[in-house]
């Protein structure tokens, strides 16, 4: 059995798909479309698959995200859905509902935020609410996990079940929509919501019906627009509006007592004209700060000490068998010495991770749009575009994708070029091993790399602004701030390993693959002699690309090799510096900086820094 999981963004919705999957869960992309797609075993209950469409406010295809759900659920993949509605926005969240009881899927309602809604002093009278509606509606806390084996138990129990199709506008309109029906052609269920669709002339009609009368429809939409002096859509979208509100009027729902007001409070804060950007910059410096320079750092020397243990075993072990230092040193030396290079970072990435994925749930994220509108707008774009910018400090290619729900196409494209300055979490290693090397600890250089990327963003926004493509006025600025709260500890540690995972696997093939063909190009002449490393085909190729990079202070081949390695996967410049440099022999905490790094002076630190900066962001991969 199919479950679809559906609701408004910030409804709760990802909190009850963990809640209900755990780590049963896989996530992919829709078929042909860059949307996150995500399903999942639920615990407890045998063939029962979980599907967590996107968040939308309707069944309209104004967004990629709407597209996907609506041709998902009328193609008969899911046989039951839950929609979750929101209590604290019943009004909103009611606009969704009324287009799927039209549908005539199997539907269950999750009236979530139950605890908020009784610490508030709201009272929803879910079993009146069931009557109106004609579909079961429990009371739900995704976050508090109260009332889901219900929800579930009932979401399999209607499986099958044909429910009365729901008549919410005026006579008029009725008479209208039965109309409509006669002149089109589509599956058994889904007739009269075809028919409203055909009626708002909705430009992809054709996926969800076939038109029998196209004049008879123009004309019956014609008159309806003529009687209500208005076009069809608006005339529509009202009547969902009224019916709504009649609704919300015959369920009596008790006006809320005095309560504080946490929301509000902090907002006055955090949101403050003068002290907004001051609060967004504290907090990224004290995240970089923690994740980079203190409990951060201390995870890799515990790191680096536990590799250089396995190292020290598999060294005695391949000593013991008698193996030949060549295949020694491709193991020890290659393999283990370039990954565990990069894996050594992987605590202070899952740190940043812990922290971003807790901003977010919390409702902190939706505030930093807000904060940045003020500033963005200067260059031509909205607030919306540092969502994108922020995942894309995990990685570049989830921050692009994430761009889709930016309406506008020009800032949506002007968001795309800007987000790879943000440096992704590929990256951070790479920082960390030339903070931690060459700047000695110093805690202003972590977060000074971020902090330069929103620079570099600012001025390649006031350039592009001014260019043809892009030219012409932002537009305005409107996104949902939901109410803090805080977020379910097992939520915020499953993004933060989802992020996480993807650098461990990538360290785990394509880093490993990688190590092993830097340690042979390192290793060989071109004669396929074993060769010290200066001498070997790496060194040549190095040396050969080195002069391009001298003018900006990279005057050794093992620099420009490590960029080479860069345009694969840039963790692989970490993996390079560990081979060529060893660096986990070399570095100790009386001696920080490697022996052939010890030339390198303050000055060129920098000079090397940027330029890799610059280089990693047009890197090929990820």
């Amino acid at each position: 059995m199919r479950i679809g999981l559906i609701g408004n963004p910030n409804c709760g919705k990802t909190t009850m798909f963990n809640a209900f999957t755990g780590s049963n869960q896989y996530v992919g992309n829709w078929p042909g479309v860059t949307v996150e797609k995500k399903e999942g075993k639920v615990k407890g209950y045998r063939n029962v698959i979980l599907v967590d469409l996107p968040g939308i406010y309707s069944l309209s295809p104004y967004t990629p995200e709407e597209i996907v759900s609506r041709n998902f659920l009328i193609g008969d993949h899911v046989d039951a859905v839950i929609n979750i509605v929101d209590g604290l926005h019943l009004e909103r969240n009611l606009y969704l509902t009324s287009m799927l009881l039209e549908m005539g899927i199997p539907t269950v309602i999750a009236l979530n935020m139950a605890d908020v809604l009784e610490k508030r002093g709201i009272h929803i009278n879910a079993a009146a609410l069931e009557m109106e509606l004609g579909v079961p509606v429990v009371e739900t806390s995704a976050s508090k996990g109260s009332g889901l084996d219900e929800l579930m138990g009932r979401a399999i129990d209607i499986k099958g079940k044909n429910r009365k199709s729901l008549n919410i506008f005026c006579e008029k309109i009725e008479a209208a929509i039965s109309e409509a029906e006669t002149l089109i052609s589509t599956k058994e269920g889904t007739a009269r919501f075809a028919a409203i669709k055909a009626l708002e002339q909705d430009e992809r009609i054709g996926d969800i019906c076939e038109i029998t009368d196209e004049i008879t429809l123009k004309q019956i939409i014609r008159d309806l627009e003529k009687l209500f002096d208005d076009d069809a859509v608006s005339i529509i979208a009202s009547g969902r509006y009224d019916w709504i509100d009649d609704l919300i009027k015959r369920l009596n729902i008790k006006e809320p007592r005095k309560v504080d007001n946490v929301t509000e409070k902090i907002d006055k804060i955090v949101t403050d004209k003068y002290l907004a950007f001051p609060i967004f910059a504290l907090i990224i410096w004290i995240i970089y700060f923690v994740s980079i320079q203190t409990v951060g750092n201390m995870t890799i020397g515990l790191m680096e000490g536990f590799f250089d243990w396995v190292g020290s075993l598999i060294s005695s072990g391949l000593g013991a068998l008698n193996v030949s230092p060549m295949l020694e040193g491709l193991i020890v030396d290659g393999l283990l010495g370039g990954v565990s290079a990069v894996l050594s970072f992987v605590p202070q990435i899952m740190i940043l991770f812990l922290f971003i994925s807790f901003l977010e749930d919390c409702g902190y994220m939706s505030r930093v749009a807000f904060i940045m509108d003020r500033l963005f707008k200067y260059f031509g774009l909205s607030g919306k575009s540092i969502i994108p910018m922020v995942i894309g400090a995990g990685c570049s290619v989830p921050g692009i994708m994430a761009t889709r729900t930016i309406e506008s196409e020009k800032d949506r494209r002007m968001t795309i070029i800007l987000t790879p300055f943000i440096p992704c979490g590929a990256k951070l290693p790479v920082f960390a091993l030339f903070a931690g090397a060459l700047f000695r600890g110093n805690p202003f250089i972590g977060p000074s790399i971020y902090l330069l990327g929103f620079v570099m963003i600012i001025i390649s926004g006031l350039l592009l602004k001014n260019t043809k493509a892009f030219k012409g006025g932002g537009e305005a600025f409107l996104m949902e701030l939901p109410d803090y709260r805080m977020p379910k500890a097992s939520s915020v540690l499953q993004h933060m390993w989802e992020r996480g995972k993807e650098f461990i696997v990538r360290a785990g093939t394509l880093i490993f693959l990688a190590c092993g063909i830097i340690w042979m190009l390192s290793s060989f002449s071109y004669r396929f002699e074993y060769v010290a490393p200066d001498m070997s085909m790496l060194a040549n190729i190095g040396k050969a690309v080195a002069p391009v990079f001298r003018p900006l202070g990279f005057g050794n081949w093992q620099s420009a090799a490590a960029l080479i390695s860069g345009m694969v996967a840039k963790e692989n410049v970490v993996a390079t510096f560990g081979i060529l440099f060893k660096l986990g022999e070399e570095m100790t905490e009386t001696n920080p900086i490697p022996a052939r790094l010890r030339h390198i002076s303050m000055l060129q630190a920098h000079i090397h820094l940027w330029p890799l900066y610059f280089w990693q962001r047009h890197a090929l991969a990820p």
